[in-house]
């Protein structure tokens, strides 16, 4: 299981009174048969009536006590589980905060779901019944042998027998069922993973007619969840009758002997009924607990997959040296840098070398496949180089914090994202206190204020999860006004414009190029004529760099980057 301990510890005030209020309790549960023996036994004797009555109040008064210890230890086991719930998935939450991107596609996104989903409300359920119901069970059970033992020694060995009886048959249900309830959390893995893919993908699956086909492989999951599950239903199902024919056997097997024994005097009849209830309580306790069990091993599997996750060791573990600050010079420099992907057994990237500073525009060019995007994916450090450097104001980029490098950064990805909210809450992004004109600047630079300020809510219009309410185009603008209002240091723009029609795309960066004259821009791009006037242009071919120049210089020497602009633009064009 998971160590629990370090997330129980804040909250040892509300165990410890929920661990008294369930002391008081089980005393109060054993004490209500101790006083129907006393009525039984006291009774039959003439004129005993007041001592009825008393004994009767007060088994009332015990009862309505003890109801409401168990209220309140319920309350208490409820609410710290609860909390309990809370603190995983924040811990949960946290963790994967310092994964990288290859952290993150060992696990999946769907099991990462999964695991902060159900596995955690596994944890949390069967922790609040481990309070309720199998933390009393040994206290009774103790409690309650030592009572019946005071009364006969005889029938508390028979009621001995059948508990252990009940815990083999249990051990043997569990250690069935536990093998299976890893299976099944596997299964709700797949489960997401599909729903997910059909989901997002739901335009894909339309186009190609393949709803049918996606519909069958959907079943799929369904099905064989339910045969799982199923299964270990059965499994269960067939704890029940077993448990409650051992305990209706203890009751009869007392009552047969203890009849035996009053008639000859060895003991009396109400003792006879103090035992029927002891073994009752001990019993019902020790199916409570089969029921705990039942839940615990499926807990135990998820609290290993959420185990992996807090263990695993990220990729970018272990803290920078400290005295390393950044100065605002927005200096990037690339050094022999050589990147492959986990798993891959060619480099992407083969010893990429180059300097851009502030007030230069270095543009990223070449085709599909030469690791255009991966130099823009390294900026951020969402993965790590194998070999080579990656500076920033001179610092290696490994030997900072990465909140640290990536407030100085401003990064549009090639596939635009906009969280769901409004589009004050996107732009802000970056920066939280943004005003409401720095906002306008920003849309006004990005060529998207015409739009928003068309919008019957402007800025506080709503945006759907994803964006999926505007079009690329706008996405894509509303994405780069977001780094905008950031005013890093350097900008990364990871074809940024690809969406854009010619005239926004000129526009745009006409007005961005006065707005980033402090900063290094990064722009890959897929167009000629977006990165026609940069300051620098960087040609890929094959992971590697083909050349290195201004357009006019790279037109006159760099093969790769004529085929790439006669591909596009005509000689009239190019001149």
């Amino acid at each position: 299981m998971i160590n629990l301990l370090k997330f129980i510890a804040p909250y040892k005030k509300r165990v410890i009174a929920g661990l008294l209020f369930l002391f008081l309790q089980v005393l109060g549960t054993l004490y209500i048969p101790t006083l129907t023996a006393a009525i039984v036994n006291n009774g039959i004797v003439p004129g005993n009536m007041d001592y009825i009555l008393n004994t009767g109040v007060l088994m009332i008064l015990v009862a309505a006590l003890t109801g409401g210890l168990s209220i309140t230890a319920t309350y208490l086991s409820t609410s710290l589980a609860a909390s309990l719930e809370r603190d995983i998935r924040n811990a949960l939450f946290r963790k994967t905060q310092s994964f990288s991107v290859t952290d993150f596609q060992r696990f999946g996104t769907a099991s990462m779901i999964t695991r902060s989903t159900s596995d955690v409300i596994q944890i949390q359920q069967a922790f609040a019944m481990m309070m309720e119901m199998l933390l009393p069970a040994p206290l009774m059970t103790i409690a309650a042998l030592m009572l019946a033992f005071a009364k006969d020694r005889f029938l508390a060995l028979v009621i001995m027998g059948t508990m252990a009886l009940v815990i083999i048959f249990a051990a043997i249900v569990s250690r069935k069922a536990m093998p299976m309830f890893v299976a099944l959390q596997s299964l709700i893995d797949q489960i997401n993973r599909v729903l997910r893919e059909n989901i997002i993908g739901v335009r894909v699956v339309r186009a190609f007619n393949r709803v049918d086909y996606e519909r069958r492989r959907i079943d799929k999951t369904f099905t064989d969840y339910a045969g799982t599950a199923i299964r270990v239903t059965k499994i269960f199902a067939l704890m029940m009758p077993v448990i409650m024919t051992m305990m209706n056997l203890c009751t009869l097997l007392i009552l047969w002997f203890g009849g035996k024994r009053v008639g000859s005097g060895l003991m009396q009849i109400g003792d006879i009924m103090a035992l029927v209830e002891y073994s009752l309580l001990i019993l019902f306790y020790l199916i409570m607990g089969m029921m705990v069990f039942m839940i615990i091993p499926r807990a135990q599997a998820c609290a290993a997959r959420i185990h992996e996750v807090l263990d695993f060791k990220p990729e970018f573990a272990g803290p920078p040296p400290a005295g390393q600050k950044f100065e605002r010079k927005a200096k990037l420099e690339f050094r022999h840098v050589t990147f492959r992907y986990a798993g891959a057994e060619e480099a992407v990237l083969s010893d990429i070398s180059f300097t851009t500073g502030a007030g230069q525009t270095t543009a990223i060019i070449g085709g599909t496949g030469s690791g255009k995007s991966t130099v823009a994916s390294l900026i951020p450090r969402f993965y790590d180089i194998q070999s080579g450097n990656i500076l920033i104001d001179g610092i290696d980029i490994r030997n900072l914090p990465l909140s640290e490098l990536r407030q100085k950064i401003g990064y549009v990805p090639q596939k635009a994202f906009l969280f769901s909210g409004t589009i004050a809450d996107n732009l802000r992004h970056g920066k939280k206190n943004a005003s409401l004109e720095e906002l306008r600047h920003a849309a006004r630079i990005a060529q998207i204020d015409d739009f928003i300020n068309g919008l019957d809510q402007t800025y506080d219009a709503p945006v759907a999860q994803g964006g999926g309410n505007f079009s690329g185009g706008q996405k894509q603008r509303l994405s780069i006004a977001r780094a905008i209002v950031k005013k890093p240091q350097i900008y990364v723009f990871d074809d940024s414009f690809s969406a854009l029609d010619f005239k926004t795309d000129a526009q745009l960066r006409k007005a961005l190029k006065h707005e980033v004259r402090d900063a290094a821009v990064i722009l890959v791009a897929q167009r000629i004529s977006t990165i026609m006037d940069a300051d620098q242009i960087i040609v890929l071919d094959d992971g590697r760099i083909a050349g290195i120049g201004i357009h006019r210089e790279l037109m006159d020497s760099c093969l790769v980057y004529q085929q790439i602009a006669h591909s596009q633009l005509s000689r009239e064009e190019l001149a």
